[in-house]
């Protein structure tokens, strides 16, 4: 089977602008990474979910210090896995910078487009949906049936990369104009909902696990795909493509994250005993407690030295597993493939029966799927009246003009029943979880 050419996959041409001027001291991965960095969407993750909602405690992960703290681990997978291709010849001396740049790029970017209250946000605007769907007013009725599936299950990944792609900086002319490799990097599913929902469980493939875009920007990853070379499948129901390599260590650097850190939050948080994480890292981590060290302290340096320990195990991985990467034949992840599958599955194991299901952390959820159902169903009624007239701004009843205004909703370029509930959409993923809960305060 052909593999894909690296040469390709390291396009630094620009979405919808291809030929844009290259900046002789900047490279263009750092100019995508500062995009990123600057964009309102990458601040407000500062006060979103990452497993604690509206926690009061400042030394807990929100989304963006993970998203910096993944991008730092991104980048160290990336100038170890350039300096082996390196050493290989399979890309020009000084090019593991360029990786290790990409990567880290997609790495800060990988949750913007995560809904308030974390995971359980994306599902409850999904519930939301589908029980609008069961019994539509005009404005669902005249949703093609073929799109309902991509707000039914939505997903903030495919929420990001519409957020990168076309609603932030030059908005619907290419978005944040990120690189082809860059965005490439950045797509864990490169599948439309609409495509994803018919080939689930008829191709075994981990790219085909969730949606990863929306039909509105399919053709927009057909740009990216085509200038990446990367491995397009034809389907009856429609194309999808194998991921971009780099997509493994992006997947990677969030695995080691999340999991690892996990287990130190619980303990700040008081959900899991010292003796607990302990046991847990100590495989990840061999290393042994300072006798003048803290609780505190000695899980800090078993947190450090188990991040370490991924960045090897997924490295190795990635090495022993290129062929079939680079031929999109690959279809688990890095940590799944590593040496350090089960002490991760042990994490995975801890996460799943003691910290995800801790009583404070279950209250807030349903608090907040409370707040997210609310939003939804207090603002679409403008959204069902803009259908009703015909899309005509100016043809708003009174109230729902002020509620518009009030609520800073965009209805610009709406013009199709799929803007109008994407809109709706955009404007409730994009919320923290504080201002969710004051806008649900103000609606009756």
């Amino acid at each position: 089977m052909a593999q894909m050419d690296w040469s390709k996959l390291l396009s630094a041409g620009r979405l919808q602008h291809p030929s844009a001027h290259q900046h002789p001291h900047r490279p263009a991965y750092e100019v995508d990474a500062d995009r990123i960095t600057f964009s309102a969407p990458f601040r407000r993750l500062a006060n979103k979910t990452q497993v604690h909602p509206l926690y009061d405690h400042d030394h807990l992960h929100h989304r963006l210090i993970h998203s910096l703290e993944t991008a730092s681990v991104g980048r160290s997978l990336g100038i170890e896995i350039g300096a082996w291709l390196e050493e290989q010849a399979a890309i020009e001396p000084g090019t593991r910078y360029t990786i290790a740049g990409m990567v880290q790029a997609a790495c800060l970017a990988h949750d913007i487009g995560n809904p308030p209250f974390g995971h359980s946000g994306e599902d409850t605007i999904g519930e939301w949906f589908a029980e609008r769907f069961d019994d539509p007013s005009d404005l669902f009725a005249a949703l093609p049936a073929q799109h309902r599936h991509e707000f039914i299950k939505f997903e903030g990944n495919a929420q990001g990369f519409r957020i990168l792609t076309r609603l932030e900086m030059y908005r619907h002319q290419g978005g944040m104009r990120l690189t082809h490799g860059v965005l490439g990097a950045f797509t864990k599913y490169p599948v439309a909902a609409h495509v994803q929902k018919d080939l689930k469980g008829q191709v075994a493939y981990s790219g085909l696990k969730k949606p990863g875009l929306f039909a509105s920007e399919a053709a927009l990853f057909d740009e990216v795909a085509e200038a990446t070379g990367l491995i397009r499948e034809a389907s009856v129901f429609g194309p999808w493509y194998r991921r971009h390599p780099l997509v493994y260590l992006v997947e990677a650097a969030d695995d080691i994250c999340y999991q690892i850190l996990d287990l130190e939050d619980a303990f700040t948080a008081g959900d899991l005993s010292f003796d607990t994480v302990c046991q847990a890292l100590a495989p990840l981590a061999k290393s042994s407690r300072d006798a003048q060290s803290t609780e505190a302290e000695h899980i800090t340096h078993l947190r450090a030295q188990a991040i370490g320990n991924g960045i090897r195990n997924a490295v190795a991985a990635f090495q022993n597993n290129y062929d079939s990467i680079m031929d999109g034949t690959f279809s688990r992840s890095l940590i799944e493939a590593s040496d350090v599958a089960g002490e991760f599955d042990k994490i995975t194991h801890i996460a799943n029966t003691r910290i995800f299901t801790a009583r404070r952390k279950t209250e807030l959820e349903l608090m907040g799927r409370n707040v997210i159902r609310k939003i939804l169903s207090g603002v679409v009624p403008v959204f069902e009246d803009l259908h009703a007239q015909d899309w005509e701004l100016t043809k708003l009843s009174d109230h729902h003009e002020k509620l518009a205004r009030a609520l800073e909703l965009d209805l610009r370029d709406i013009q199709s029943p799929s803007d109008a509930l994407h809109a709706l959409c955009d404007y409730v993923s994009g919320m923290t979880d504080r201002y969710a809960v004051k806008i649900a305060d103000l609606l009756p």
